[in-house]
């Protein structure tokens, strides 16, 4: 089983990656996928998830070949 693991923005910076490429046996949720690729590190509050470029919560079971992408939350600027 393949799982394509990606982060965007300031998540991307912080983990000093913009992807990964995850090998398992067994279906996962997203909140695992995130432990597995990122091992100690909390998944930060109020990031965005998606699955194939769906919008999901952390109890989303991920699949074989699904793509996992991780957003940091989008905060709005002055006019």
């Amino acid at each position: 089983m393949s799982i394509k693991v990606r982060y965007f923005a300031s998540l991307k910076e912080q983990l000093g990656r913009a992807e990964d490429d995850l090998a398992t046996v067994r279906e996962y949720t997203v909140s695992q996928v995130w432990s597995e690729a990122n091992p100690g590190l909390d998944m930060p509050d109020n990031v965005l998830i998606a699955v194939n470029m769906a919008y999901v919560d952390q109890t989303a079971v991920v699949k074989d070949g699904d793509e996992v992408a991780f957003f940091p939350p989008v905060t709005g600027g002055e006019r």
